[in-house]
């Protein structure tokens, strides 16, 4: 009951931070950037192994910079999250921009449904609501479920208020089975890591064997769904744009886990353009092939 009750007031105080202006939250960043980075060192040692093993080639002071450059990028990402609770449309759509609409529309019109990978780039949050506005057509949004329930009916409201679907990882198939006589458009975080014994396939992302869920590919194979990655860009603060990039158009006519090899390897470059705009803190390399076995 306790537990209950503190999410409740955690839920209440997000939504009243929420409802602060955009110049004062960043005010709130940059004071967090302080104390995330140089007072409590949130993290930092999974940020720096990471950027070893991601950039063996790289100096002790450029990982040092994409380290600090991170975590300011950081501080700013978990305030616009907050701020994403009450955006209106009108300021979705002002804040991030999808560049090329017109061409999910395009398969639209031939009867093709679309399967959108995304990563823990930029903020995708932010590109999630903004899914809910670009069509009339069914959007579908797969998450991780949380273990906090009240959390989860809260961002899955918070998710789906522009109109877009939130469906349970394990509740996907049967979802799209529902929808097969509709063209629809489905995106998932093609970067979250497994759990070790759903691991079937390992490739290698920046640098080091990681695990990989086949989810992108199996789907867009069942459904011979257009495969595109979502390309969020920072433009400035609290500003993006979005670019839906075509990856496989024909994907039964592609070799076993090729869809997935065109995903990882397309969101690797990404993150080797602008690498302080990854989620780094994110513990992706739990296990290696060999733990398997």
């Amino acid at each position: 009951m306790i537990n209950k009750g503190l999410s409740y007031i955690g839920i209440g105080f997000l939504y009243l931070v929420s409802l602060l202006p955009f110049w004062f939250l960043y005010l709130i960043a940059d004071v967090l950037f302080v104390v995330i980075y140089y007072i409590t060192g949130y993290r930092r040692k999974v940020v720096q192994q990471n950027l070893r093993n991601a950039f063996p080639e790289k100096s002790d002071e450029e990982r040092c910079k994409i380290e600090r450059d991170f975590f300011r990028y950081f501080a700013d990402l978990i305030v616009e999250i907050i701020k994403g609770i009450t955006l209106s449309e009108r300021q979705i759509n002002k804040r991030i921009k999808i560049l090329n609409v017109n061409l999910i529309n395009s398969y639209f019109e031939q009867g093709r449904n679309v399967i959108g990978a995304v990563g823990h780039y930029g903020n995708w949050e932010m590109s999630a609501l903004s899914l809910g506005v670009i069509t009339d057509k069914p959007r579908l949004i797969v998450y991780k479920p949380l273990s906090n329930k009240i959390f989860e009916r809260f961002f899955i409201h918070v998710r789906s208020r522009f109109g877009a679907t939130l469906v349970a990882m394990k509740n996907t198939l049967r979802k799209l089975s529902e929808m097969r006589r509709q063209v629809s458009i489905t995106v998932l975080v093609a970067d979250q890591t497994p759990v070790q014994h759903e691991a079937q396939y390992f490739t290698t992302f920046l640098n080091q064997p990681t695990a990989v869920f086949l989810g992108v590919e199996k789907l867009s194979k069942m459904m011979d769904a257009v495969v595109v990655f979502c390309d969020i860009k920072r433009v400035k603060r609290g500003y993006y744009t979005c670019t839906f990039v075509p990856l496989a158009e024909h994907p039964k006519q592609t070799a076993e886990y090729e869809v997935t090899e065109l995903h990882v390897k397309y969101l690797e470059n990404m993150i080797r353009q602008q690498p302080q705009y990854w989620l780094w803190t994110h513990r992706r390399w739990k296990f290696k092939p060999e733990d398997k076995h």
